[in-house]
């Protein structure tokens, strides 16, 4: 026994005997065994192994979140369906962020908002158009940019906000005490706003121009029925969450310790990698809309996907932050910032006439595999 003894031995005399001391020497037994598990599983020399399973538990789990958020959209209609499968689509990176921010992994927490926002833009609609443009090269792709226009208002809205911390921050280099109070403040005035602009968008969504999001005509006629009831769509999907939960709580306890392992920056883990995995589901949907020359869904994919994140996620971290008394800003900083505002540019430039060809995602996707090895060969 060792150094167990004195603790067992403690145990029997503060107790005594019977039946009590025998529950108290079990239940040490069982969480000596339990912390011993935890040490050999999950240690440091397999938190490369743990971060790996637990990233492709959570892509298969993305995708039945997927699935069953389907299924709820028979029931509740196409618009509201659109936007609760937008809303439990972005499930993992809500939990990843709310667990990396009471553990106060503030880095972790805004390079994987970051990197979501990045792969949706540039990764997930970059990969969309240019399969969705060779597969119909005899076919001229059009969407309606009425959407993607209010899509895009949103996103720019979102990288207004957080710009202002950041150039606060170098506008009064000399007081650093003076600033970091500045732009905390400043960035929750400004989370406060970027939730009323998610709320007032929700609404535009739903009720004053639902029209805009509808489904298509040709398209509501090819209607599937539901595999599922929607109250087992619901349970599915509750469970689901948890294990997601289960499964982000690995993912933010090993990924510092799996980036040494592997010898990449924490930023390269948190902005590219996870993301990837996270989108995986929406990254598939979204490909195969486009390829069936679908590109209205694609972009409600991608497009409404990153918005919510930037004016919904990112603002709500701020605020539970802000309950917590945890010092959670806007301020992402210069190379993660200007890498954002850079994606935005170009998702607007690209969907400016209404129209897509395939010379258009390869763009999109180069940028991203350029942002990639711009963190790549990150130090930080």
């Amino acid at each position: 026994m060792g150094s167990d003894e004195p603790l067992v031995f403690r145990d029997l005399e503060i107790n005594g005997g019977g039946a009590t001391a025998t529950a108290t020497v079990r239940f040490g037994l069982v969480r000596d065994l339990w912390g011993n598990l935890l040490k050999v599983v999950f240690g440091t020399k397999l938190a490369a192994w743990t971060l790996g399973l637990s990233l492709l538990g959570l892509a298969h789990l993305a995708e039945r979140v997927s699935f069953l958020t389907e299924q709820i959209a028979f029931f509740t209609g196409p618009t509201v369906g659109g936007l609760v499968n937008a809303t439990c689509g972005n499930a993992t990176e809500l939990i990843l962020a709310m667990l990396a921010l009471h553990q106060n992994k503030i880095h972790i927490l805004k390079f994987s908002l970051l990197g979501s926002i990045l792969s949706n833009l540039l990764l997930v609609l970059g990969t969309s158009l240019l399969f969705g443009g060779l597969s119909n090269l005899n076919k001229q792709q059009t969407f309606n940019p009425k959407v993607a226009n209010v899509s895009s208002l949103v996103l720019l809205l979102g990288l207004l906000c957080q710009m202002l911390p950041l150039t606060s921050r170098f506008a009064s280099p000399s007081a650093k005490l003076w600033t970091d109070l500045f732009v905390l403040e400043l960035s929750r005035t400004c989370s406060i706003i970027m939730l009323i602009a998610y709320l007032v968008y929700v609404f535009f969504q739903l009720k004053t121009h639902n029209q805009f999001f509808g489904l298509p005509e040709e398209e509501e006629d090819d209607e599937e029925m539901a595999i599922i009831g929607l109250w087992s769509s619901f349970g599915w999907l509750v469970g689901m969450t948890i294990v997601i939960a289960v499964l982000s709580q690995y993912v933010v306890d090993t990924i510092e310790e799996s980036s040494q392992s592997w010898g990449v920056s924490v930023s390269f883990m948190s902005i590219i990698v996870l993301p990837i995995m996270g989108n995986a589901a929406e990254h598939a949907g979204s490909v195969i809309f486009a390829v069936k020359n679908k590109l209205d869904i694609t972009l409600g994919i991608a497009l409404g996907s990153a918005a919510q994140i930037s004016v919904f996620v990112v603002p709500l971290s701020v605020a539970v932050g802000w309950c917590l008394g945890i010092k959670m800003d806007l301020d992402f900083g210069l190379i993660q910032t200007a890498s954002l505002a850079f994606a935005i540019v170009l998702t607007l430039f690209t969907l400016q006439d209404g129209n897509s060809h395939y010379i258009k995602g390869m763009v999109l996707l180069l940028s991203y595999v350029a942002i990639s090895f711009c963190f790549f060969y990150s130090n930080y």
